[in-house]
């Protein structure tokens, strides 16, 4: 099994976890406009890569190219945040301990992958070292 394999594998299981152990859709606004907030920054990437441009696995794609507009132009990763956020309503929604570490899980695996995936894309994209230096990972301003 290869890295990148192991790395959507966790991801996958993790989410899977989440959704199996408690609700899908969070009552409390504040943690329903959270998961509508992961949702469309997921839904922005999306949009903002093109269809086809993009997959689960943290190998580039033969014919990918480097995007820096719509919140690219802000974080290198926002898919990854979208998820993130999302999967956190829902924990949030009904909080266990075991709830909670499937997000940590999901939380290091993501970061892990992404520190993979980010050695690709520089050996990939002859600009993306400039990139990195000029947007962050996951958090706008932050990190």
């Amino acid at each position: 099994m290869t890295k990148a394999t192991l790395f959507v594998l966790v991801q996958f299981a993790a989410i899977g976890a989440i959704l199996l152990t408690g609700p899908w859709l969070p009552q409390p606004p504040a943690l329903l406009a959270l998961l509508a907030a992961g949702m469309a920054l997921g839904a922005w990437a999306i949009l903002s890569m093109g269809i086809g441009n993009f997959g689960a696995s943290p190998l580039p794609l033969a014919g990918a190219r480097l995007v820096q507009r719509g919140p690219y132009a802000y974080i290198r990763h926002p898919m990854y945040t979208g998820l993130l956020l999302a999967t956190l309503a829902l924990v949030l929604a009904a909080p266990s301990p075991l709830r909670i570490a499937f997000w940590l899980v999901l939380l290091i695996d993501l970061l892990l992958k992404l520190h993979y995936e980010e050695a690709l894309l520089a050996a990939k994209f002859p600009g993306y070292t400039k990139y990195q230096q000029a947007t962050k990972k996951l958090i706008p301003f932050l990190f």
